[in-house]
């Protein structure tokens, strides 16, 4: 579910106008089939007890579009951004990794990753620094990051099919859009204030844009998820919004979500242990891994924070606080 976005930006020394041009592909909408199932053993893959790399807390997780050999993880707590290959079972720290700080060699608590193949970068959220930066591939050295961003509480990144560049502003409760050569950006879905009515939102963390710019927010302390259509000033429900709970129709502080080609939609039920699917327009959702209690067994989950699909239907979860990624195999 990567994506890609390129940025025109001003700079003068470390401060950035907001002006963002887009040069992009959309993030990736898999085509699941209906009542797909996954092998309820996981793999894993990276962390956890494996040798190699060991992470902290994997914050999100991301399969590249092109080769689905390549996963992109970003382990918070130790400020860095990993690329680990399957194939030859290793990994590398492609951004940070050099401890919490606001130099530009260094990242502190990153939250969310664009792929830009456009100009071989990576763009990234640096939450605690309040910014997002641009991290060349082949120019690892501080002269050649750019700020694109600053002064913004940034805790998620996507791009739509026409190559607008999404924002979550988490600090104001807001998804912001900047259109290619349009500045400033324009707010397209808003908490308001903390509550639990269909325009309002408790805590932003995470969103989903699908192919036709509807958003999809989980509003984790609401313990539901929330879409704006494209255009519309409030939100409908589609999936929990029954208090906080464990039942089919309930979920408990939900984290990463997507949205797939059919309007299914997949969340990592972070205080429930489990990934749940909601069909379309269902009432409830059913629990296609995890929820068998807290715990690292290969059948378990411990507060999954972030899920993403390869092109076979292959699920990956960011088992958070196991430190692990597992796959769970498709069953055809």
């Amino acid at each position: 579910m990567l994506t890609t976005v390129t940025s025109t930006i001003t700079t003068t020394g470390e401060k950035t106008t907001s002006k963002i041009t887009t040069t992009a592909t959309t993030t990736t909408q898999r085509r699941i089939k209906i009542n797909r199932k996954w092998m309820q053993n996981g793999i894993t893959i990276v962390g956890g007890k494996k040798p190699g790399i060991q992470l902290l807390t994997p914050r999100k997780v991301y399969i590249d579009d092109e080769d689905d050999q390549i996963i992109y993880i970003i382990d918070r707590h130790n400020n860095s951004i990993i690329k680990w290959k399957q194939d030859v079972n290793e990994g590398e720290i492609i951004a940070g990794g050099n401890g919490a700080g606001d130099s530009m060699n260094q990242l502190d608590l990153p939250s969310a990753l664009i792929i830009d193949k456009h100009t071989d970068s990576y763009v990234i959220c640096d939450w605690r620094n309040k910014r997002v930066v641009r991290w060349f591939k082949q120019n690892h050295d501080e002269a050649h990051q750019q700020i694109v961003l600053s002064e913004i509480d940034c805790s998620d990144l996507s791009v739509d099919s026409e190559e607008n560049f999404y924002l979550a502003d988490y600090k104001n409760l807001e998804i912001k859009r900047w259109r290619k050569e349009e500045a400033p950006a324009t707010i397209v879905a808003s908490g308001n204030a903390l509550g639990d009515q269909s325009n309002q939102v408790h805590l932003l963390l995470n969103f989903f844009v699908d192919r036709n710019q509807s958003i999809y927010l989980s509003d984790a302390y609401n313990h539901r998820v929330l879409k704006w259509a494209k255009g519309t000033s409030e939100a409908t429900v589609v999936a929990g919004g029954h208090g906080e709970g464990d039942s089919l129709t309930q979920l408990r502080t939900p984290s990463d979500i997507i949205v797939d080609q059919q309007g299914n939609i997949y969340i990592a039920d972070q205080w429930n242990h489990r990934i749940m699917c909601w069909l379309k327009g269902s009432k409830e959702g059913s629990v296609i891994v995890g929820g068998k209690g807290e715990g690292e067994q290969s059948n378990q989950l411990n507060r999954p924070s972030s899920l993403s699909f390869d092109q076979q239907g292959n699920l990956y979860v960011a088992d958070y606080a196991n430190r692990r990624i597992q796959k769970f195999d498709v069953i055809d």
